[in-house]
This record gives C-alpha cells, structure tokens and sequence, in this order.
C-alpha cells in the first residue's frame, strides 16, 4: 500500500526512498518485489547494486549474481571491493568455469583492487580449491594488509592441496605477524597436522585451542576428533566428543570411522545407535564406515542390514559404498555374493575390480586372481597403481608371475611409481632377488620410506645383517624419516650380527620418533637384547609392551633359555599360559629345550603331551627337540621312539648308533652341520675309532665347507687322550689352525691324570692356569697327576698355589663318607697311593654319591635320576632337586 502511495505521488524517482522500500521487500521475504522496484529505479548507484547482489548471494542465487555484474558493467558503473567480494563468492559457490573467474581477476586488476584483502581473499581461496596454488600464492603475497580470512583462505588452500607442512609454517608466520587467529584457521591447521601425521604439532595447536578459547566450537572440536583418531588416542577423542555441546554429523562420522579403522567395530556401531537417537541422519561417508566395520568383525548379517539402509537412501549407487559393499563380502568369506555384486555393478571404477583382486589374493586363488585381471583388461579398465596383484605373488611365492607382471607395469608406465615400487621390491626382496630389488630402489626418484624399509627387511631375513645396517643408515642420511618397521627391521639386523651398541643407538632414535610403546619395535628389542645376552634388557623391554603377542612372549621365553636361565623360561610360559595366548612351534621349541636342559623329563613329557594336542608334534622341529629331551634325560628308548617316527629325518640323530645314523643321512643326501659333527666325533670318542674320527674332522671343511669350533678340536683329543696317545694330541694341538681355549687344554689334562703323564700334564696346567687362574679343577688335575706319580712336594706346592690364590675345593661331603666307613675301589686310579695320602677321599665317585643321596632321600616307588653336568666351570659334588614326584641328582665332572 506504501509503494502505490509513492508510486501515485510521483517519488518513484526517488533514489533513496527506492532503497528503502527494497529493503523493506527484502525484509518480508519478497524478492521478486525487490527486484522489479531495483530494476525500475532511474538511477542505481553501486551501493544499490551490492545490496541486490548480496541477497542473491545468500539465497544461493549464483548467475544472478553473475548475471547483475555483468549489468553493473554494461552501465558503466565501477564495481567497489564489495561488488568484486560477492561476485567472487557466486564463483566459488556455484563452482563457475575457470575462465569466468580469470575475467573478473582482469577486472579487479583494471579497477586497481590487486592488493585489496576484502576482494583477494575469496580469489585466494577460488584459484586454490581449483588446484592454481602458485597463482594463489602470488596474490596472497602482493597483499597490502593481510587479514584472518586472507591468512585462512591461503593456509587453508595450502592443507587441502597436499602442501600441509607450508600450511602450518604459514600459521607460524601469521602468529607472528599479530594476526589473532580463528577457529576457522585453527580447523585449517589441525587437519594439515593430522593428514601427515605431526600429531605432536596438532597436540600443541590443541593446547592453544584451549588458549583462545575455542574449545567448544563445533569445527575445531571436529578437526580435534579427527586429528586424536588417526594418532590411535581414542580416549583423547572419545573425551573431546563427550565435551562437545553441539555435534554435527562429520563429529559422528570421524569418531564412528576412526573405531572402525582401529577395530574397535562394536563401539562404532553402539555410536551410530546414538547418532540415530540426536535426529542427525547417516550420510554415504557413515554408511561406509558402518559397513568397514562390519567387516572388520565378520558381521555379515549386520552389513546386509546396512546394505538394504544403503539402497533405502539412495546411496547404493554411490562409488564408496559400492567399495565397502564388496569389501564387505570378501572380508566376510561370501565371495560369492560379492563376484555376483560385482557383476552387478558398471564395470568403469577400477577400485572395485581392486576388491576383486584382493579378494582372491586372500584366498590363494592365484588363477581366478590372473582371471579378473585379464577380464579387466578386456572391459578396458585403465589399472591404477594399486591393480597389479604382486601381493598375491609374493605370498604365494609366484615369482615367475610377478615378474610376468612386472613387464606389464614397465608397459603401462607404472614402473616409476612409489606404490608399485615398494610392492615390487617386496616381493624380489622377500624371494631372495635383492640385487633385482636394489636395482629397482636405485631407480626410485620419490624418498619413499616403504621401499627403503622393504629392502631392509630383504636383506635382514636373508641374513645379510650388514648390507641391512648400511642401507638404514644411507636412508637416515638422505633424511627419510624411518617409521616402527624400518626401526624395527634394523634392530633386527642388529640381532642377528650382535651389535648390541648400534641396537642401543637405534632403540634410542625410535624413542625419540615417538615409537616407545611400539609391538614390532618392542619384539625386535627383546630380540635384540635376549641374542646379545642382555636378558635384564630384554625384560624392560617387554614390560614396556603393552600388547602382547606370541612374538613378545616367544621372544622372552627363548632369551632366558639362550641364557641358561631354564627355570625362568618356564616360568614365562606359565605366565603366557595365564594371559591366555596360545603356543607355537616356536615356544614349544624352547620350552622343551629349557626342560632338557633342567632334566626335567615329566615337565618335557607335559610339553609333549600339549604338542601332540595341538598338531605340532608332526613338525620336524619338534621331533629335534623332543630328541633332544628325552636324550639329555637318560630316556634312550623315548628318544629312539621319537626318531623312528619322524616321517622326515634331518640332521638330528641319537643313541650309541650314531655313525650308523650319520652313514644314512648321507646316504638320503642331508646336510650336516655343526652340530651333526660333534655328535659323530663324540661317538668316535666312547667306541674309539681314532682314525675315523680324524677322518670325520678332515671330512668338515673339505667335503661339506663347514670350518671346525673349538669344541670339535676338544672332541679330538678326548679321542686321541682316551687312545693313550698324548704325544699325538699334543702335536695336534700345536698345529691346530685356531688358538686352544681352555676346553682343548682341560681335555688333555684329564687324559694325562688317566694316563699319568707328567710331562704333558704339567704343560697343559700351564695353559689353563694362564687362561682360567681360579678354575679349581686345574690344581686338583694337576695334583693328582702328582700324587700317581708320587711327586709329593709337587703337589703340595700344588695346593698350597691353590690357597695363596684363594682357589677353593669344597670335599665336605666326601670326607663324612669316609669318616663312617667308605674304602675307594681298589682298581681306583690312586689306588697304589691311597695309604701314602693322607686325603682317601679324594677321588670318590660322585655318581655313587649321587645314588646313595637319591636312596636315603626318597621312597622306593619315586624314581631316580642321575644327570651329569657338561657345565665348564661345575665343581666336582652332588646336587639334588625335587620335581614332580622325581628325584633329579645331578652329577658334576669336569670336561
């Protein structure tokens, strides 16, 4: 009524008042009444102009805007950086053309708003969201004055176009230009941060968060959950979600996809309950991540559900759900139902052909894996990187066909690639090509921290510790950043050649990178310090595991047995048991190693009874082990029992029948080792056979490359010693071609008390005294060899060394059974002398004195069993232990 008022009095001419009554139409929602009134006004200046533009602008009226512009030309109006701001924003909210957005760059050019932060801020954040970052950045840094929302649009443009690290040094420019930061520059940075991973970083922006008071807006609280999700701090982001006061739908969906990446798939879907109850409906992003989860945990059922949902709401054609969908169905073992959902899909997205793939990788199916791939040729499917299925060859061990593949990547010009690259050199390194592998990093241009680590892997199972080491320290000086498998792989070469210093060096730099808490880290330390001796170490270091495996546990347990801590070992298996993870092959193996070692033969039957329950009584391994036990345990028919059975015999043998054994195994062309030889040389010993025993030790380096130890030139002169032939022995150890240990030389002595020979004895002393000064078993040798020989002042002089040395030989035991009546054996070696000694106690057996122990201690129905101690440095005497209903006496002797 108004308007017709004005209209009829004529004032429609006036500017002014037209202004007013177009904000009054503005006001009640009329735009179309707005709009005639602008275009009918005599005169528009720009201010008018703007006005209509900006309602346009909210009403999402995008060409209008445009459209008006142009008008605002045409008329010869000069657009102000009010004009330039809203066009600018119709461009990116209606997502124009690159070349609309380059006209009204010229314009803002020719009208001298270059530098104008109002109009470059949204031109800035126009040419970075369409990927012209360069561009962005020259306008950003032509600027006269820099607001928050030019920084914004820039760090923002930098994180969403892969620049994220530039994006957070930005930040730290406008923090020190004055600038008071947003929340929206906040949401910018903690997402830059959380997308490479400088989770520290985005902690410390957290920190600041809280210091601006920005802690309860909904973006920055999102960016948060985000940022605490990817780093596996779910509590952390649990927290922040339950803080918030208004959740949207992207705080459901990053919480909801984070549990089900970290396999927490029960809480993600109890989440999505919950964002059903707060009104906010699942989008594709959370229907994805639902069935992610349902996959995760096998729930088929459940991702059916959410299949019907998918199609109910129209998401079923989207190209993620079409991927979670088929992941869901081969992860869950329906294959199929997902080859028929596959059939059922437009064949164009090569990622769900991708799923196919994996889908008969995972289950071994090498041929209708090469099938899908070939029908993906033949629809015409471009591959991308991650189509080649190289990680089914490799874990089939195809090696042939990988390397089929690899002349179709060459072709199709993938062979630079990061992706395919370190999958190629995984499957060359895993299969022992690593000069193929080496070559294929050489050529690698990207510092790819996953094919350096994939080749220090190769090299480290390969047993090529060193060439490992090297590489990892090339990878540190070209300044790649290792992560928890590229720490762990060098500690494991540090394992495997002892370098106990550099393992220290490595466990300290993944400290400081943040892998403290780490599971492959940690089980490469426990590794690692268990083989250099470091058991305390290697303790510490799986405490600190928090998640332990059968690796952790195997780990410790086989530490404590290398280190003759047997007890201990069993002790951790107890406590594996307890903590509810099953046993392996391999902690079988220990443990009834540790048992034989410890005698304990109804602890090793215990063993065996659980391998035969759980099938790992078959493996080969296993049979060596039980061999082993039952062997050290005194149990020959068991052991006979177990070697007969062995459906595959290797090197292991047992029994008097060694050589026997040794002959056939050559026969059946196995390969002896160390351990075989020093079995066959120890039989040559007992049954005498000096020359074949030679023969046998010549046979090592010539016939089989193996170079003798220590402990096989011992084996020989107990051969020759046991023969009565010392010279020879002597000679032999003067031309041995490694310097004698104290073993070789105690050896010979013992075969020159035997025989009592003087000469020989006291040089062999000599040796030993100059190698092991307090080893008590010298001065006692040596002394007997005296008293035989009737060389009284000698042995005195002899013990009395022995107590200027403080060199003790506890005879307590053997002194109370003389004192009640025991008379030695008359054929005893001292014999001829025992009524000139005045010590008759000297040489009593102890394996009698085990047995009467053993009788005086136990009832008639326990058994008694008399082990002898093979350790170096035993004192001669008896010690007893019960375990389980047995009497266990060991009987110690010097080698």
């Amino acid at each position: 009524m108004l308007h017709g008022k004005i209209l009829k009095s004529g004032l429609f001419r006036d500017s002014s008042l037209c202004s007013q009554i177009i904000e009054v139409y503005l006001g009640i929602g009329e735009l179309d009444g707005a709009v005639k009134v602008f275009d009918n006004m005599s005169e528009r200046i720009v201010y008018s102009w703007n006005g209509i533009l900006s309602v346009f602008l909210k009403k999402k009226l995008y060409r209008r805007v445009l459209g008006y512009f142009l008008r605002v030309l045409a008329e010869g109006i000069s657009p102000d950086g009010a004009t330039f701001s809203s066009v600018l924003r119709a461009c990116s909210g209606g997502n124009f053309g690159l070349h609309y957005v380059r006209e009204i760059h010229s314009k803002i050019l020719q009208y001298g708003f270059a530098t104008d932060p109002v109009v470059c801020s949204p031109l800035i954040d126009i040419y970075s969201k369409k990927g012209y970052l360069s561009l962005a950045q020259s306008i950003f840094e032509e600027l006269s004055s820099r607001n928050s929302i030019s920084w914004v649009a820039m760090i923002s443009g930098l994180s969403q176009n892969g620049h994220e690290e530039e994006a957070l040094q930005l930040f730290c420019r406008m923090r020190k230009s004055g600038i008071i930061p947003t929340p929206y520059v906040f949401s910018s940075v903690l997402s830059a941060s959380t997308k490479i991973g400088m989770y520290k970083q985005g902690e410390q922006l957290h920190a600041q968060v809280h210091k601006w008071g920005f802690s309860l807006e909904t973006f920055v609280c999102n960016s948060l959950v985000t940022l605490y999700s990817h780093s596996g701090k779910l509590i952390s982001a649990e927290r922040i979600f339950k803080g918030m006061k208004r959740r949207d739908r992207i705080t459901y969906n990053s919480l909801i996809s984070a549990l089900a990446q970290r396999g927490v798939s029960n809480e993600a879907l109890l989440l999505f309950e919950e964002m059903q109850l707060s009104g906010l409906k699942p989008d594709c992003v959370t229907v994805a991540s639902l069935l992610s989860a349902c996959a995760s945990m096998e729930a088929l059922d459940k991702g059916r559900q959410f299949h019907c949902h998918a199609i109910k709401s129209g998401f079923s054609s989207d190209v993620i759900i079409k991927g979670s969908l088929l992941d869901l169905y081969v992860k869950c073992s329906d294959i199929a139902t997902a080859r028929d959902f596959f059939e059922s899909t437009e064949k164009e997205n090569v990622v769900l052909w991708n799923v196919m793939l994996v889908a008969y990788g995972r289950l071994g199916n090498l041929i209708d894996s090469f099938q899908v791939f070939s029908q993906m040729q033949t629809a015409g499917v471009k591959p991308n990187q991650y189509t080649y299925p190289l990680r089914t060859c490799t874990s089939l061990g195809a090696l042939d066909l990988g390397a089929q593949i690899h002349a179709q990547i060459i072709k199709t010009d993938f062979d630079l690639n990061v992706y395919v690259c370190s999958v190629l050199i995984d499957m060359y390194a895993k299969h022992g090509r690593l000069e193929l592998a080496r070559e294929i990093l050489g050529r690698l241009t990207a510092e790819d921290v996953v094919s350096w680590t994939a080749m220090i892997s190769g090299y480290v199972q390969h047993e090529m510790c060193l060439e490992g080491l090297k590489l990892f320290q090339e990878m540190q000086i070209r300044g790649i950043q290792s992560d928890n498998i590229g720490y762990s792989s060098a500690l494991s070469a540090c394992a495997g050649i002892q370098a106990l210093n550099q393992g220290k060096q490595i466990h300290a730099q993944a400290c400081v990178s943040g892998y403290t808490v780490d599971l492959s880290i940690g089980n490469a330390l426990i590794n690692l310090y268990a083989k250099c001796g470091r058991v305390h170490e290697a303790y510490l270091a799986f405490k600190i595991v928090d998640a332990k495996d059968q690796i952790s546990w195997n780990g410790l347990i086989s530490g404590f047995a290398q280190s003759e801590l047997y007890e201990e070992a069993l002790k951790v298996f107890t406590q594996m048991n307890q903590a509810g993870l099953e046993a392996n092959l391999f902690t079988f193996g220990s443990v009834v190693s540790a048992s034989a070692n410890l005698a304990d033969i109804k602890q090793g039957k215990q063993m065996h009874a659980r391998m035969i329950k759980t099938g790992f009584n078959s493996e080969i391994e296993a049979s060596d082990v039980l061999i082993s036990l039952y062997a050290k345990c005194g149990s020959i028919d068991d052991a006979k029992r177990e070697f007969n059975e062995m459906r595959e015999k290797n090197e292991h043998g047992c029994g008097k029948e060694a050589l026997d054994l040794f002959e056939k195994m050559k026969e059946q062309d196995m390969m002896p080792n160390n351990v075989t030889f020093l079995g066959v040389l120890s039989a040559c010993s007992h049954v005498g056979l000096v020359n074949k025993g030679l023969s046998y030790l010549q046979s090592m380096s010539i016939e089989h490359g193996i170079v003798p130890r220590p402990e096989h030139y011992a084996c020989v002169v107990d051969i020759l010693g046991r023969a009565g032939l010392l010279e020879r022995a002597k000679k032999f150890i003067e031309e041995m071609p490694i310097d004698p240990d104290a073993m070789v030389w105690r050896t010979l002595l013992s075969a020159c008390t035997v025989h009592k020979n003087v000469e020989i004895g006291e040089l062999a002393a000599q040796h030993l005294l100059l190698l092991e000064p307090q080893d008590s078993a010298t001065y006692v040798l040596l002394s007997n060899i005296y008293a035989v020989a009737k060389k009284w002042d000698c042995r005195d002089k002899m013990r009395q060394m022995m107590k200027d040395n403080g060199v003790k030989k506890d005879l307590d035991l053997n002194e109370r059974v003389s004192e009640i009546g025991y008379v030695q054996h008359r054929n005893s070696l001292l014999h001829d002398i025992e009524q000139e000694q005045k010590d008759p106690t000297v040489h009593i057996h102890s394996e009698k004195l085990a047995v009467a122990f053993g009788l005086i201690s136990l009832s008639s129905s326990i058994p008694i069993r008399v082990i002898k101690n093979l350790r170096e440095h035993c004192r001669a005497g008896t010690i007893s232990a019960h375990c389980n209903n047995q009497m266990y006496v060991y009987h110690s002797f010097h080698k």
